[in-house]
């Protein structure tokens, strides 16, 4: 749907991407209402950043009845599927969107979608500084992307504002890099000109239900693209490599071993980092100029370049924007070093598989801080390698408890002593007391956060704010 007028939408949920689609319907449709289960007095910020528009609010619940006078359903991220008023709308037939949806059909400029279970924001914000780079090369003779001077990238989506708030801005040849979550994906109908699947492990099963269902809404990414448009799948992760039959037009792969020689992608050999395109083997840089820790994070510069390349970036520029490059915060985040010990801040890490990507980031002691709320994924693969790497594991929040059961039951490895916390602050704490010289104290919970703060972010600024006031 790209015309909407006369039509009547319904968006539930006030969080970002809500508000965001909001303000842009509410000159174009007869008319919008924003739903959110909330009470009036928490959304008191949110409604007075729409006070200029026309937009109607209902707060409190979602009321069956408000889809009597709806013609469009929209369904911002955080919002569950089951909720009965998605269910009847799905029986009354009413077209259901999102803010994503409705920004990949009005978008008058190439795009590129990023998504995968770990490691999409940053690859998305390195691509995006990448193209950013890119655009000021002067243009020469060729006619791909990169060469033609770019006015300007665009970088949302998933992370940073919503890119709707700035569609009515682009131009036909500006550039969109989106990063899009399974909760975006499984409501979209359109797919970017360049998607990549990173990597698909157990992650959000309390919303998909299955892996099936989770694999299902990732690999929507491909669904809708032409023979013209690009893939680019993680080859070391068979939930992305798996869905290569899917692919319709050029496919283009990353790795951390050399690839067979019919694959073009980016790899790793011998510490240097390599890109392939047909017969051609280019030598991009050696791994040790990369400035983020752990081989998760060489995955994510291979992805970045494979990305870049695919999409036409001078080869110079991509090389800049990786050595400058420090990492997204709250993603092995250095916070501080005190009495010889480093904290780290990982809240991103909201699933057990991140959590071993941390660890396996790190050579040094490790007193480890897991909890928050769980999402009902497999723990026994993470309990295994901290008995094997963590000296202490600080378990906090709702899923401390079962922390503490699953560790227990490991009886492979050296042991590992488990203390417990209600809260993070308190798992701060005790990390403090237990944490000695030459030991990493490293935030990366495994679990959601939403037992204590809002969202992941929330969680990595407390911890960082309580980490600085030791002493």
């Amino acid at each position: 749907m790209t015309n909407f007028f006369g039509k009547r939408i319904l968006i539930l949920g006030a969080a970002r991407q809500g508000l965001a689609l909001a303000r842009w319907l509410s000159t174009r449709a007869s008319s919008v209402t924003l739903n959110d289960a909330r009470p009036a007095e928490a959304l008191d910020s949110a409604q007075a950043s729409l006070k200029d528009t026309k937009v109607k609010w209902v707060t409190g619940s979602h009321p069956i009845e408000l889809l009597d006078e709806t013609d469009l359903l929209c369904i911002s991220g955080g919002v569950p599927l089951d909720l009965p008023i998605v269910q009847e709308a799905i029986q009354r037939a009413i077209q259901i969107s999102n803010d994503s949806q409705i920004f990949m059909e009005v978008v008058p400029c190439q795009t590129i979608g990023i998504t995968g279970s770990a490691g999409k924001t940053t690859t998305t914000t390195l691509v995006g500084e990448m193209a950013k780079s890119a655009i000021k090369v002067q243009p020469s003779k060729k006619t791909s992307w990169a060469t033609v001077r770019r006015p300007r990238a665009y970088v949302g989506g998933n992370i940073g504002d919503p890119l709707i708030n700035y569609v009515d801005e682009m131009q036909e040849d500006d550039l969109a890099i989106l990063e899009l979550s399974s909760f975006q994906l499984e409501q979209m109908t359109t797919s970017p000109h360049i998607a990549a699947i990173l990597n698909i492990t157990p992650n959000h099963l309390d919303r998909h239900g299955t892996m099936e269902a989770y694999t299902n809404a990732k690999a929507r990414i491909l669904d809708f693209q032409s023979k013209e448009n690009i893939a680019i799948l993680g080859f070391d992760n068979a939930g992305a490599w798996n869905l290569r039959n899917k692919v319709k037009g050029t496919l283009f792969t990353f790795s951390l071993l050399e690839l067979q020689k019919d694959l073009n992608g980016a790899y790793l050999k011998d510490k240097f980092l390599y890109i392939r395109d047909g017969k051609k083997n280019i030598e991009i840089m050696p791994k040790e100029k990369i400035q983020l820790r752990g081989e998760h994070n060489v995955s994510n510069v291979l992805a970045a370049f494979t990305i870049g390349y695919a999409a036409g970036f001078d080869m110079d520029s991509m090389l800049q924007a990786v050595q400058e490059f420090r990492g997204v915060a709250h993603r092995l985040e250095f916070v501080r070093e005190l009495n010889g010990v480093r904290w780290y801040n990982d809240s991103i890490a909201t699933a057990p598989e991140r959590s071993m990507a941390a660890i396996n980031a790190f050579t040094e002691p490790i007193v480890l801080l897991l909890g928050g709320r769980d999402k009902n994924l497999p723990w026994n693969d993470l309990a295994k390698l901290i008995h094997q790497r963590v000296e202490h594991v600080v378990a906090f929040g709702e899923a401390r408890e079962m922390i503490e059961d699953v560790l227990a039951s490991i009886t492979v490895g050296r042991g590992v002593d488990v203390h417990l916390a209600k809260n993070l602050s308190e798992a701060i704490s005790k990390a403090n007391q237990v944490a000695k010289s030459g030991d990493v104290v490293l935030l990366s919970p495994g679990c959601t956060s939403f037992d204590e703060f809002k969202d992941f972010v929330e969680r990595g600024e407390s911890f960082r704010k309580w980490v600085q006031e030791l002493s």
